[in-house]
């Protein structure tokens, strides 16, 4: 685990030269620039120091192993063994940030729920981290959706589900902030869960509301593209959403380009569902 935190370590630097320049500033006479450095010093050593716990360091092969082991493992709880099987998600720490991935990693490691993908363990193996995860044999609903348009009783199931994956997640103040098809899995015994959960976002007392930017785009709600405070509806408006994908093949606005999407979200949300030339009984669904 040492060589985890050495490992880690290495992403502190950045602030390093910014401290070091800080403290030796004359014009600094408040020390404000050095406090505010110090601070986002301590801030990311604290992270990195959570995430190499969260983490066990292997070499790859023995990461494959214990990965089946887990699998296995998995496979022995369940009450109608198969052949065990798991999906491994790559994530790369320079490119995603240390934050963003001890985020994920916590929030599936704490919140157990049958309509959230289960987490099994993760590695660190050099710079990536492997996160294992149960295997949806399903597929995403994305691969559903681009082959065929889904009947109105498959469109209030898939709904029903992550409504109730999403009402857990709000319940214990997590917001998802990007609920859209392809980060929807599906279980060839009917089960639906929701994953990817690297943009998520905890709320407080303190902070009961967001106001980042994140999410992809044809997905987002008009307060989060306009930037404006928002709280757990935004997953709900993008559930919404899908379903209108469910019914029709595709987002509202996805052959826009992004900032044209951003512009029509952010000034007339999503368009009328009569004018999406919908059947009316997927309209009912969506509406009700």
């Amino acid at each position: 685990m040492t060589e985890g935190y050495t490992l880690l370590g290495r992403a502190a630097e950045g602030f390093k030269g910014s401290y070091l320049k800080a403290c030796e500033d004359p014009e600094d006479n408040a020390g404000t620039a050095r406090q505010q450095l110090e601070q986002q010093r301590l801030e990311a050593q604290k992270k990195m120091e959570q995430l190499a716990k969260a983490l066990t360091e292997m070499d790859a092969g023995s990461a494959i192993k214990a990965a089946a082991a887990a699998a296995s493992s998995e496979e022995a709880s369940s009450p109608q063994p198969e052949n065990p099987s798991v999906a491994v998600k790559q994530v790369n720490l320079q490119r995603q940030g240390c934050e963003d991935v001890l985020k994920e990693i916590l929030v599936m490691k704490e919140y157990k729920n049958p309509n959230i993908v289960t987490y099994l363990e993760s590695y660190l193996v050099n710079e990536d981290v492997l996160v294992v995860l149960e295997y949806m044999d399903g597929g995403s609903l994305a691969d559903v959706v681009s082959m065929k348009r889904m009947a109105v009783g498959h469109i209030a199931t898939v709904c029903r589900e992550c409504l109730q994956g999403l009402a857990f997640l709000h319940a214990n103040q997590v917001i998802h902030r990007d609920i859209k098809s392809d980060n929807i899995l599906l279980g060839q015994d009917g089960s639906v869960k929701l994953a990817d959960f690297g943009l998520c976002a905890p709320l407080s007392p303190e902070q009961s509301k967001r106001r980042s930017m994140v999410g992809t785009t044809c997905w987002m709600a008009p307060e989060v593209v306009r930037r404006e405070p928002y709280g757990p509806k935004v997953d709900i408006w993008s559930l919404g959403i899908v379903g209108i994908e469910m019914a029709k093949g595709e987002a509202p606005y996805i052959r826009e380009t992004s900032e044209r999407a951003n512009y029509l979200i952010g000034k007339q949300g999503v368009p009328d569902l009569h004018m999406l030339r919908l059947p009316s009984e997927p309209i009912e669904c969506l509406v009700a």
